[in-house]
């Protein structure tokens, strides 16, 4: 008996304009953990997405444990024990925990859903696989990376042997990134089978066994992990050298372009969100902001950009006061914001990619006449900037949504950039995007510094924060604790100050109280 539990032979997919995956052979064993690895819109999801039965493929065969299947439905995927757990969570947020992991597959008695039970048997899977969570907590008081383990658990309950994790990482904090490794580990040694989509090298080379790179819809080749490094793992799925440095020269600091003057601001609750924040970011130099989640970081850029109010203090840009004014007027005034949450935030998914691109400029000419907007201007200018990004779709028409997640990403940025913005907010800029598209961004962001503009950055990757960065903000709980030379200072010393420590006091390096 082979211990191949998937194989998929000559799988091939087409979507109008595109072939998504093109003749993809590609196997798992029993009990290891392969990543399968490539470019944002690659096709590893739309692969995933045909094993998980949400596609049906248009050439080629799915075989389980040896024997050849057609899966048309998620549910036929689970009765052969394959689960999947998605990039965006698939949750009932009023819902329970042991709610979420029961629902659709209910255990009964005379007639009625036995609670009882159902909350045994999720305790029971939920200490066997150490995926601790508290069963009765609602799923909307819950972190982020125990909403995750939930839709471990859901996978679990439903007897998943092949566990199929989309992007898992991409909206995790570093300290439940290290967990969820742990939990894989645990999985595989219980003989589950994981395939981990993923783009981000340094996992890959922590947690998985074997790696299969896909370019462009078709596979370049597997190899083991342990036979292999990040720079060549990249290179195969770029199709070239990629450089993890970021070169850059020394910042040349001009006026102070972005001011924050003691801002507080508080949630429903009435508890400071923003705790007196004094910040300057000047023309020419990168401000990073590091913090671990949930300590203000999104509060701060909601309030220079227009989207929450504050109490007190004052918020400018190059001395014109935009305390509390509306999102269009701080627009006008010169500020661009690459939102951390691109579907929230970024982008109109109903939209064409072209609409997208003149989200905040539809109403002025060239693009407006009359009152009309002129929709040949909108997608020549489109098309320029789609190639100058390399924002791979079908066309300037196709929908924001059809687009994969790092290639949305790449067109707010261009659409950001091109505003030519005095102040560029970039918050989680390479959130979900591939090694080739990080290098990209980053260069533009490098590129912006030098042409004069002020940029805040606000990224959970510490080493995007240390490379980009020419001077470091660490925010914890509302306030500014400290503000560091990123040459100067270590991950380690980040990590202590963004979880409260303190920093012995030298040449005004504390900031707030």
């Amino acid at each position: 008996m082979s211990d191949i539990v998937v194989e998929m032979r000559g799988i091939t997919k087409r979507f109008p304009g595109i072939i998504a995956n093109n003749n993809v052979s590609f196997a798992v064993k029993k009990g290891e953990i392969h990543a399968l690895l490539g470019e944002n819109g690659a096709g590893k999801s739309t692969l995933m997405n045909i094993l998980f039965g949400l596609y049906e493929q248009d050439e080629g065969d799915v075989l389980i444990r040896g024997e050849k299947v057609r899966i048309q439905s998620p549910n036929d995927a689970n009765r052969l024990g394959i689960g999947m757990v998605h990039q965006h969570f698939m949750l009932v947020e009023p819902f329970t925990v042991t709610e979420n992991i029961i629902l659709g597959s209910e255990p009964t008695q005379n007639g009625s859903i036995d609670r009882k039970l159902a909350r045994k048997k999720v305790v029971e899977i939920s200490e066997r696989y150490g995926l601790s969570v508290n069963a009765d907590a609602r799923i909307s008081e819950i972190s982020v990376g125990m909403q995750q383990r939930v839709e471990i658990l859901k996978t679990l309950y439903r007897g998943a042997e092949i566990l199929i994790f989309d992007e898992p990482t991409a909206v995790l904090t570093p300290q439940e990134i290290e967990e969820l490794m742990v939990i894989m580990k645990n999985l595989v040694q219980e003989g589950k089978s994981i395939i981990l989509i993923t783009h981000k090298l340094k996992e890959i080379m922590a947690v998985s066994d074997m790696v299969t790179v896909i370019r462009r819809g078709k596979v370049v080749g597997s190899v083991a992990t342990n036979e292999t490094n990040p720079n060549k793992l990249a290179a195969m799925m770029v199709g070239k050298e990629v450089s993890f440095e970021v070169k850059k020269q020394e910042a040349v600091p001009g006026p102070v372009v972005l001011s924050m003057q003691d801002v507080k601001s508080s949630n429903e609750k009435g508890i400071h969100v923003l705790d007196g924040i004094h910040l300057e970011v000047r023309a020419g130099e990168i401000v990073g902001i590091a913090g671990v989640d949930g300590n203000g970081q999104s509060e701060l850029i909601e309030a220079i950009t227009g989207l929450r109010k504050v109490s007190s203090g004052t918020i400018t840009l190059n001395n014109q006061n935009l305390t509390n004014r509306s999102p269009r007027t701080i627009i006008e005034a010169g500020v661009s914001h690459i939102p951390e949450d691109r579907h929230k935030r970024g982008l109109v998914l109903d939209f064409s990619i072209g609409e997208n691109m003149v989200l905040e400029t539809y109403y002025k000419e060239p693009f407006s006449k009359s009152g009309l907007v002129d929709y040949h201007a909108v997608f020549s200018y489109a098309k320029k900037l789609i190639e100058e990004y390399d924002v791979r779709t079908p066309s300037e028409q196709t929908l924001a949504r059809s687009l994969s997640g790092g290639n949305q990403q790449k067109a707010i940025i261009a659409r950001e950039i091109d505003r030519d913005p005095k102040l560029l907010i970039a918050a989680q800029p390479t959130r979900g995007v591939d090694v080739g598209a990080i290098e990209f961004i980053h260069k533009r962001l490098i590129e912006q510094r030098d042409q004069g503009k002020a940029i805040l950055l606000v990224s959970f990757e510490l080493e995007e924060v240390m490379q980009l960065s020419d001077r470091i903000a660490v925010i914890y709980e509302g306030k500014l604790v400290a503000i560091v030379n990123p040459k100067e200072t270590t991950e380690q010393e980040l990590g202590f100050l963004m979880a409260g420590g303190r920093k012995d006091k030298q040449e005004g390096e504390i900031v707030g109280s």
